[in-house]
């Protein structure tokens, strides 16, 4: 089979595409014939060994897949050869096969195509876990989005909706907002370009606040960092809970007294922690969010489509901020 690997720390441009034999499955394994993976901003980082995991090299990128199981270990049960599942594996995905833990694998319907399967369980399992068990989002509240057009932003822009929240997309351009505001947000703010001064903060805040509105925002949903998380939380409304969920734009250092001021909380969102902790409140995650895909209220907007061998193309089209949406690695 072929794979794309990270055999030196680097950036896309280091990636290498390589034949290695075919996987096997072990005890509780299956091994997909893997149809599409799904790109995202851990794969930016695990290359360059600056994500929280570091697996061993030469390793594949690519944390979710979609695929047909192709074998099946000893002691699996509940799936059988030629079933059509998704599947989150951490890294390994850029691979025409990979071998993985049964448990890890979600049956999808026939009617889902593999491209969207690949773009669904890591950017919606992030921000259903971040908006339901994490931000406590409730009908009527306002939830505010930065990043509002990508993978995760576009899963919580429509989530939020489905759970009945008024929602407010932030993204850095008018196209970037008309796509949110495509897929059910209420409506957007285009934010400048950082780093910001004092007084660039300031002004952001109040563009935040003028589209919340007086009361500010319940729930902030931060999937960009830097600069932008300060200015935010000065618009929170009172009991505000400001989700941490990822930091393209560098980590930001807050002042303490705003959460004071806010009585707000500044709340952590780690998804894969949380599934390998608690999977069963995963495995009931899963399933709500199956039944919203299926109720047509949750659909994937993948916006371009890289074979296997471009594949650290479609990393670097991910890392210079430009996608929209997801982009997804296909094995045609």
């Amino acid at each position: 089979m072929k794979a794309v690997l990270s055999k030196a720390v680097g950036g896309p441009e280091t990636l290498v595409l390589e034949d290695l034999p075919d996987p096997r499955p072990g005890p509780g394994q299956v091994v997909l014939e893997v149809k599409a993976c799904g790109v995202n901003y851990p794969d930016v980082l695990i290359i360059e060994d600056k994500y929280q995991f570091k697996p061993e090299r030469p390793f594949a990128p690519g944390g979710e897949v979609s695929g047909v199981v192709a074998a099946v270990g000893e002691g699996v049960t509940g799936l059988e050869v030629g079933q059509r599942v998704l599947a989150s594996t951490g890294w390994g995905g850029m691979a025409e096969r990979v071998a993985l833990d049964a448990a890890r694998c979600t049956p999808i319907p026939d009617t889902m195509p593999f491209d969207e399967a690949a773009a669904f369980i890591l950017t919606y399992g992030t921000s259903y876990y971040a908006l339901k068990d994490r931000g406590r989002l409730k009908a009527g509240e306002t939830l505010l989005v930065l990043g509002a057009a990508g993978g995760v932003g576009l899963a919580a822009v429509e989530l939020g909706k489905a759970a009945g929240a008024r929602v407010i997309a932030a993204c850095s351009s008018q196209e970037k907002v008309d796509l949110a505001l495509s897929r059910g947000a209420d409506t957007g703010v285009v934010y400048p370009r950082g780093p910001f001064d004092k007084d660039g903060q300031k002004a952001l805040a109040t563009q935040i606040k003028d589209a919340c509105g007086p009361g500010g925002w319940d729930v902030a949903y931060d999937a960009v960092g830097g600069d932008y998380s300060e200015a935010t939380i000065r618009a929170a409304g009172w009991n505000g809970r400001f989700l941490v969920i990822g930091f393209p734009s560098g980590i930001p250092k807050i002042p303490l007294n705003l959460t004071l001021l806010k009585s707000c909380d500044i709340v952590g969102v780690f998804w894969g922690a949380a599934v390998a902790r608690d999977p069963e409140g995963h495995a009931q995650n899963v399933r709500e969010l199956m039944d919203l895909y299926a109720a047509g209220k949750i659909r994937p907007y993948v916006s371009e489509r890289f074979p296997l061998a471009k594949a650290g193309d479609a990393i670097a089209h991910l890392a210079s901020r430009k996608a929209m949406g997801k982009v997804v690695v296909v094995n045609e």
